[in-house]
């Protein structure tokens, strides 16, 4: 193989004698790479895979060669049969739709994490676990283009801990996340964006009331730049994990959007941010979502979360309030404030847990604020601004750079202009009014 090649990758899963369709009912589970074998049974199945009648009829194992070096790719199908009494049939255990909660309040949570139900190295009871450990209130299961984990998760779930049920589906042009799925559900991911088929699932997953998400858009990955755009999209994940300079692109393309979207009077899409955590040494809930839900149930949080009020925190010891006041009025994350247009308006943001970080208010017209926090990381900044100047703002708390500066984003090179983001705001709009 010549220096510098990419060697052999193939996925692994398997249909039933209810064929292949796309999005029909055959699919029995899919590892993707992660495994080179598996067994079915009526009572249990290999993790990413459904347990369940192994009737006669054809069956379909299905290869995924998404790799494929210069010498070609050998591979091997072996299939064994073993006959006996069938088992008593599984009994999936789906995790409640609420948990105990507060009432109307901010509420944590990861909405992208695998286990070993797909490539992930973690078992459900250890990514639960470790949802606890990181103070969240609710994590969403997405597992790779399978639903077999949801029917584990009832036991591990409880009235502390709000376990939603989801899919990461990983197409080869692109990764989107299905939140809020049924449990049970499975949307099919054999697609790319030529094949105009992404928006039938789209709806599909809308049609469940769940969330289209595109999951870390801009990763290097082989198959994981998104393709497909953005229409049907419900959010953008644009915080995968410890902070890369891919988040940053996924930031600045974000921000562009959130522009031209208000500008044009198309709904504008809120930001996520998610762990996308494997195996140890990531981290359940670097970074996760803070959104204000009127209770801890699923729909609540997912309506929560499609409609923006929600921030980005890398962990539970960053801790913010962000607000714009105006003409009277008060308002937060995700909310709207309409002003007279030259009426002064308020941006206030209150920060904890970022020692010596860096402030960052950000409009359609750019960063217009900058501001340092206090070596011990609590502080508050205001800034005045008009809705003649702004038709948004959103904040940024930012670390400070490796030799301790703030950063001024001004500076060219081959270091990021600013620190690891601490946290990262969806907006709050301003609208004008004359006369």
């Amino acid at each position: 193989m010549p220096a510098g090649t990419p060697g052999n990758s193939c996925d692994i899963g398997i249909f039933d004698e209810r064929g292949t369709d796309l999005g029909g009912p055959g699919f029995r589970g899919w590892s993707g790479g992660f495994r080179t074998s598996f067994a079915i049974s009526r009572t249990e199945a290999t993790p990413g895979y459904l347990p369940g009648p192994v009737n006669a009829g054809r069956w379909h194992v299905v290869l995924g060669p998404y790799q494929v070096a210069p010498q070609g790719l050998d591979y091997q199908v072996q299939v064994t049969v073993r006959f006996g009494t069938p088992g008593p049939d599984f009994k999936p255990d789906y995790p409640a739709g609420r948990a105990r909660g507060r009432g109307r309040a901010w509420y944590r949570g990861d909405c992208h994490l695998h286990t070993v139900y797909s490539d992930g190295r973690r078992l459900p009871a250890e990514v639960a676990a470790g949802a606890r450990a990181a103070g969240l209130d609710f994590m969403v299961s997405t597992d790779h283009n399978t639903s077999s984990s949801h029917g584990v998760w009832g036991p591990l779930a409880g009235p502390d801990l709000l376990i939603i049920t989801g899919e990461e589906v990983t197409t080869r042009n692109g990764h989107w996340l299905a939140l809020g799925l049924p449990p049970g559900t499975w949307i099919d991911w054999r697609y790319r964006s030529r094949d105009d088929a992404y928006p039938r699932f789209a709806r599909q997953v809308h049609g469940h009331g769940g969330l289209v998400v595109p999951a870390h858009p801009f990763c290097p990955y082989i198959a994981c730049q998104w393709k497909f755009g953005y229409q049907g999209a419900d959010a953008v994940e644009v915080w995968n994990g410890p902070w890369t300079y891919d988040d940053e692109s996924a930031v600045d393309s974000w921000d562009a959007r959130l522009g031209e979207d208000l500008r044009s009077g198309r709904p504008w899409l809120p930001a996520l941010g998610n762990s996308d955590a494997h195996s140890v040494p990531q981290v359940i809930g670097l970074p996760h979502n803070v959104v204000r839900a009127d209770d801890l149930s699923r729909d609540a949080i997912i309506g929560g979360l499609r409609s923006g009020r929600s921030w980005i925190a890398e962990s539970a010891g960053v801790q913010v309030d962000f607000t714009a006041t105006g003409a009277g009025r008060q308002v937060g994350i995700g909310e709207s404030l309409t002003v007279p247009a030259d009426a002064p308006v308020d941006v206030r943001l209150v920060v904890s847990g970022v020692p010596g970080g860096t402030v960052r208010f950000i409009t359609d017209e750019g960063q217009l604020h900058q501001e340092s926090l206090p070596a011990a990381g609590t502080g508050a900044v205001t800034w005045r601004t008009t809705a003649s100047l702004a038709a948004y703002v959103r904040a940024e708390v930012r670390h400070p750079l490796p030799d301790g500066t703030p950063g001024a984003g001004n500076t060219m090179g081959t270091t990021l202009p600013w620190g690891p983001m601490a946290a990262l705001t969806n907006p709050i709009l301003l609208r004008g009014t004359t006369g």
